[in-house]
């Protein structure tokens, strides 16, 4: 960063530079007044020939993105374009032959029926005890259609979103998806998709898991530029429930699950995939004494039904594991699912199908 650039950010961020160069009787006042915009940016103009008008701008609006982000967003025509191509569900799969997964790109206008669709179609061939909704690195701008999705799961009426264009209530259906569901969030997980993980949690529709979304969550309004580009300006906020706002510290999950960034891109690519230190446990600030969590990295994971016999003969996960790894050896090698928040959430909608089964009908 050049000198220049970081006098005028630091002007943008409400730090006066070289503060510890002047006497201390000036420090009060500086800290309070600053001179004018327009007044510093004459002086560095006239008085610093080897800055172009070009370099002035260029740092004096980067400082005003960067102090105002996310409230101020700019956005190119291309990467407007192409958040709005492309499929808006990149997977629909079966977990554990019970347990649906769809992972969101995107909350743009669509999302709900492809939802709605790929969970009758999963659900026709396998009765899904349970969904894994997965917004990790979803984004999106389409309150409207944040709000539908939401309504997808809901029976009964109640509030859902409240922003600039108003708010939206869910409607009484005899058809929304029945089953226990978790979503997955971490800190790309923003705009739309975080008030659709926020209203979710509010309306008592799933429970969430992960780390703390973006903290992007605000109604936008749009302005086109001399360049082709646009300027994102938050003018209001969004509200979940019933009148929850969304902060810019974004959502925090009810479990939290820390995995390393660079693991997470890993495990995100491929939920199989071992990394480089497979023995590592996910920290979670929800954790259950050592051995009673089923999803160590390093331990195969059980199935339901291996939960339930565990459960009625008074086994831990140990000694479960040691009497069906025989079987598992005939049977042929499974797969472990090593996401560590994929695996909680695996784990959490099983402990639900579990209780279920033994209510009384």
């Amino acid at each position: 960063m050049t000198i220049l650039r970081r006098i005028i950010l630091l002007a943008a961020l409400g730090v006066a530079p070289f503060v510890a160069n002047r006497p201390p009787s000036c420090h009060a006042a500086e800290t309070n007044d600053l001179p004018h915009f327009q007044e510093l940016f004459r002086l560095l103009r006239a008085n610093l020939p080897e800055a172009s008008d070009e370099e002035l701008n260029r740092a004096a609006v980067q400082g005003l993105l960067d102090h105002f982000y996310p409230r101020v967003l700019l956005v190119t025509n291309t990467a407007a374009a192409a958040g709005l191509g492309g499929p808006l569900l990149s997977q629909a799969t079966v977990y554990d032959q019970s347990y649906g997964y769809l992972r969101v790109v995107g909350v743009a206008p669509g999302l709900a029926d492809q939802i709605k669709l790929a969970f009758n179609r999963l659900d026709s061939t396998n009765r899904l005890k349970g969904v894994v909704l997965d917004l990790r690195f979803a984004d999106g701008q389409d309150y409207s259609t944040a709000a539908s999705l939401v309504d997808r799961f809901l029976t009964r009426e109640q509030p859902i979103l409240d922003w600039a264009d108003g708010a939206i209530h869910s409607t009484a259906k005899p058809d929304a998806i029945p089953v226990p569901v978790a979503v997955l969030v971490n800190r790309q997980t923003a705009g739309a998709a975080e008030a659709v993980a926020a209203a979710l949690r509010e309306t008592d529709a799933a429970v969430l898991i992960g780390s703390r979304t973006a903290g992007q969550a605000h109604s936008f309004k749009e302005f086109d530029l001399s360049t082709g580009q646009r300027l994102r300006i938050a003018t209001g906020e969004v509200k979940v429930g019933k009148g929850k706002v969304l902060s810019a510290s974004g959502v925090t999950p009810d479990i939290e699950v820390a995995v390393p960034g660079e693991d997470e891109k890993t495990y995100f690519a491929d939920a199989y995939k071992a990394v480089a230190h497979p023995t590592a446990r996910p920290r979670t600030t929800n954790d259950v004494a050592g051995a009673g969590s089923t999803n160590r990295i390093s331990r195969r994971r059980l199935n339901e039904a291996e939960l339930v016999r565990m459960q009625r003969e008074g086994l831990s996960p140990e000694e479960a594991e040691t009497a069906t790894r025989a079987k598992g050896e005939e049977d042929g090698a499974e797969q472990v699912v090593r996401d560590p928040v994929l695996a909680r959430a695996l784990d959490l909608l099983k402990s639900i199908a579990i209780v279920e089964r033994g209510q009384p009908r």
